[in-house]
């Protein structure tokens, strides 16, 4: 799929032109980066979609000292997580906030939202739950979102670093985009996959117990008071650090 094909299609969903921009900045950015499960293929999946609600719109129904509350409203979670940078970057928290969005889901690469906190000068976590598709590596009943885990630094050299991590030996983006199939929705790590299942089943009881019912994300964004990426990229000498645009893969 082209680009301007693929910003073509998400207006013909009937998404206004800046939510239509918005999301084609993720897949876009998800594509150039050799995340496909996260790309272009997200449209055709929403497409499929019966109750689809372009006209929907996130709100920010809490927001007191160092905490905000926002509800998807039926949004896709990727603009419910736009809008959510949106007001962190227009308004920084004066020292750390927490931000607790209910009803968001999909979130899609959750690295993309980091990275533009990071990019406007704010240090962020962010996770988001997802449905239920891992087990226990020793089997039984799935238990655990993929729930990703993303981290954003910024730095002084203008070269943020950002990490973003799955639990999940694949992602459902992965089965969406038909490069793998749903049987390998399992813990990463191998023989040490319970670690990994570990943490997807942390995060799944973390965001649950500030979210309430149903998928949501959970954003801790701050004010840095220190700037370690340039020292950290000397001692690397070279090594590739997590979420440059060179790691991604040809297409």
């Amino acid at each position: 799929m082209r680009p301007d094909e693929a910003l073509e299609r998400l207006r013909r969903l009937g998404f206004g032109e800046a939510d239509a921009r918005a999301l084609f900045a993720h897949f876009d950015d998800a594509e150039r980066r050799g995340k496909r499960g996260h790309g272009y293929s997200r449209i055709e999946w929403l497409e499929t979609l019966p109750d689809l609600r372009p006209d929907a719109r996130p709100e920010r129904v809490a927001a007191e000292g160092g905490y905000e509350r926002w509800d998807g409203r039926g949004a896709l979670g990727y603009l419910t997580l736009a809008a959510v940078c949106d007001a962190q970057l227009g308004s920084p928290p004066p020292h750390a906030r927490v931000v607790v969005a209910s009803h968001c889901f999909p979130t899609g690469a959750l690295g993309h939202w980091v990275r533009r906190l990071a990019e406007g000068g704010l240090a962020a976590a962010l996770t988001a739950t997802s449905p239920r598709r891992l087990a226990h590596p020793d089997g039984g009943p799935k238990l655990a979102g993929t729930n990703p885990l993303a981290i954003g630094v910024p730095s002084s050299d203008g070269r943020v670093v950002v990490t973003d991590v799955s639990m999940g030996k694949i992602t459902y983006g992965d089965v969406i985009a038909g490069t793998a199939r749903e049987d390998d929705l399992v813990p990463f790590g191998g023989e040490q996959a319970h670690k990994a299942f570990a943490l997807a089943l942390g995060l799944q009881l973390f965001v649950d117990a500030l979210v309430g019912e149903g998928y949501g994300a959970v954003l801790v964004v701050a004010r840095p008071e220190a700037d370690p990426v340039p020292a950290l990229r000397e001692a690397a000498a070279g090594v590739r650090l997590p979420g440059s645009l060179e790691e991604q893969v040809p297409h």
